[in-house]
Order: structure tokens, then C-alpha cells, then sequence
């Protein structure tokens, strides 16, 4: 399903954003990390999931992270260029964002077969009616990146149940 293979330093940026996942508060959030690079590979932002914290349901990692990487990127809110580097791939929500910030490219880790938007479920960000769409590039790390959702369920699960 990936457009294309890995590039040098993909597997990388996956691993930055299961650290941003695996470093996030406990509150509750669906431990998901995303990292937004520039075109040389320098970090403009990385955020972890805070729907819980914030009491947002739009604050997926990537919505945070595209927001607070067009604040320093210089090109008001396009984020031509960019890569977006997260560990689980995104829903419609976040697929969209992305499109319309002008994402060259997305870097993910999991499919998510219930709420992918890059591939799995539905293909939004390579939908031929857009006028942008970026590359994709799926099961960077995944085994690991489902790892941690994984344990974050079982144990959430376990909570709920006692």
C-alpha cells in the first residue's frame, strides 16, 4: 500500500515518534507520537496524542504537530516540504489536515484497518479530486509501534474490567 519504499532515515523519524508516544504524561491518551521534519531532516515539532488532557477531540498527535510546525516553518500554514512521521497511520481527520497543510510526505508505522486514512480503511490523501497529495509510506517499525498500542490497551482493558 506505500507508494514507495523506505528513504534514509525513515525508520528513524518513526522511532522519534514512538519516543514522543513512549515519553507523553499518562492521561489516558492513546500513547501515539508524531514528529513534523523540514525538507533537510531539522525537527519543527513533535506532539503525542491529548485528546483526554485537553478535553479536544481534535488533538490527535498530528493535528498538534502539524499545528505547531506551521508556526515555525515560515510559510504561514503550508508545510511544503515536510514530513510527517507518525506511529500509527492517520484517520480522516489527521489524513485530511495533512493534504491541506501540504505534506510532501507521511511516514507511519501501524496500518490502522478501523480508522486509516492512508490506505487501510479509506485512501483520502491520495484521492485523485485533490489537488495535493503526498507520498505514503506504511509499516515503518510497525511491529513495535503496534507493540505499544498494544500494551497500552491491555492495560486500559484491565483497568476497566476491575
Amino acid at each position: 500500500m506505500s507508494d514507495s519504499g523506505f528513504r534514509a532515515g525513515d525508520v528513524e523519524l518513526v522511532r522519534a515518534a514512538l519516543r514522543v508516544a513512549a515519553e507523553a504524561p499518562s492521561t489516558g491518551d492513546v500513547p501515539i507520537g508524531a514528529v513534523v521534519v523540514d525538507q533537510d531532516g531539522r525537527v519543527l515539532a513533535q506532539a503525542h496524542n491529548q485528546r483526554e488532557a485537553l478535553h479536544d477531540p481534535t488533538a490527535h498527535a498530528e493535528i498538534l504537530a502539524l499545528r505547531a510546525a506551521a508556526a515555525v516553518h515560515g510559510d504561514g500554514w503550508r508545510l511544503e516540504g515536510c514530513t510527517l512521521a507518525v506511529t500509527v497511520e492517520p484517520c480522516t481527520m489527521c489524513a485530511g489536515a495533512l493534504v491541506l497543510a501540504r505534506v510532501a510526505r507521511v511516514v507511519f508505522g501501524v496500518w490502522e484497518p478501523r480508522t486509516g486514512a492512508v490506505g487501510s480503511l479509506w485512501d483520502v490523501v491520495r484521492d485523485r479530486r485533490l489537488n495535493h497529495r503526498p507520498e505514503v509510506v506504511g509499516g515503518v517499525l510497525a511491529d513495535d509501534c503496534a507493540a505499544v498500542l498494544e500494551e497500552f490497551f491491555a492495560t486500559h482493558r484491565s483497568d476497566i474490567d476491575r
